[in-house]
């Protein structure tokens, strides 16, 4: 490892230190000479399996592990827990020919808690590949230092006394979010019944796949949202790729879920704003939002509009997210009613909010 031509030693100046894990001599090559004239970037170490990737971190920091999935031995979403533990904070990106967009493999990677994911370059793509990826590294790289800090004026949580169990709860995610999810959704008992939406950064490809996540880690059906969806208790439905969720007041009492696809403040598509928005116009102080990990600010102008209609706000902390933007942007803007990590949500939802 140490003799490879493409690895120079981490200094204290490196910069983002990188590891790759890759069974492949070529595909380890070929990514660390990608990486090698950014500025701001090291590759520090280049391995070909699980152990060896652990023997690394057991004496090296890293700031980004670059995975590859089918490796002999221990394969890489198998090992994705124990790196990220053995990473001390490392981001995982998982760069395979096994997680193409929409892929099943994709979904899973991230619902373990892979930051992103990347299909391997191949040579007729190799310029495409070496932008994806520098946007990737730059992202995660520069997320961590733009978060805003704690206002001194909010507690890290409110007390749950003044809070009510809603009748909806909407729930905003980006980078990070479909293992923030898993960890929020896994504690909520059967009883529960509050309906859930659920609007998560994803090409509308994923969505099938992400749906059928959910189900599996919070027990319970979950369904890509479709216009004039009824909203039934106790289910799940996810914001489809290309459009907004919105929902419409139905003559019984209930609602139903209408799509939107104008632009939204955020450019994100779909946007967390028009879902959290809508919501306020319902329900107003009987609604929820939580925002968890993700990159930029959307959600912001969404939440300032449910909490002046009375909603609770419920942010991800720092500790646990993957990036700090989405949710450290409702902290900065003294919205969030508590700060809490996705299953200290999940569990307090589960034992019910309390007036």
């Amino acid at each position: 490892m140490a003799s490879s031509p493409y690895l120079r030693p981490a200094t204290p100046d490196a910069g983002t230190r990188i590891l790759i894990v890759d069974d492949s001599v070529v595909a380890r090559a070929l990514i660390a000479r990608q990486i090698e004239p950014w500025p701001g970037f090291a590759v520090v170490g280049a391995v070909a399996h699980v152990p060896a990737a652990l023997a690394f971190l057991a004496e090296n920091e890293v700031d980004i592990i670059l995975l590859d999935v089918a490796m002999p031995g221990i394969d890489g979403i198998t090992a994705l827990p124990r790196l990220l533990a053995a990473g001390r904070g490392a981001r995982i990106i998982i760069v395979s020919s096994s997680t193409p967009a929409g892929g099943s493999a994709a979904v899973q990677a991230l619902a373990h808690g892979a930051a992103d994911t990347l299909v391997k370059p191949r040579p007729q793509g190799l310029g495409e590949f070496s932008r994806a990826l520098r946007h990737k590294l730059e992202a995660l790289a520069t997320t961590r230092d733009v978060a805003p800090p704690l206002p001194a004026s909010r507690p890290a949580s409110a007390p749950m006394s003044r809070m009510a169990m809603p009748e909806i709860i909407g729930i905003g995610a980006s980078t990070g979010g479909i293992h923030a999810l898993a960890q929020l959704l896994a504690p909520l008992p059967d009883t529960m019944t509050v309906p859930i939406v659920v609007t998560q950064h994803l090409p509308a490809a994923f969505m099938a796949y992400f749906a059928a996540q959910l189900a599996t880690v919070a027990g319970r059906p979950c369904d890509v949202a479709q216009d004039r969806m009824r909203l039934r208790p106790g289910r799940i439905v996810v914001a489809p790729g290309d459009a907004h969720i919105g929902f419409a007041p139905m003559a019984d009492g209930g609602a139903a879920i209408r799509l939107e696809r104008g632009r939204a403040a955020s450019g994100c598509l779909p946007s967390v704003d028009p879902m959290f928005a809508a919501m306020a116009r319902i329900w107003g102080r009987r609604a929820m939002g939580i925002v968890l990990t993700g990159m930029g600010r959307d959600g912001l102008e969404g939440a300032q509009v449910l909490k002046q209609a009375g909603g609770t706000i419920i942010a991800q902390d720092e500790a646990s997210s993957v990036v700090w933007g989405m949710p450290g942007a409702i902290v900065g803007g003294d919205l969030a009613d508590m700060v809490l990590p996705p299953d200290a949500i999940g569990a307090m939802l589960a034992q019910g909010i309390r007036p």
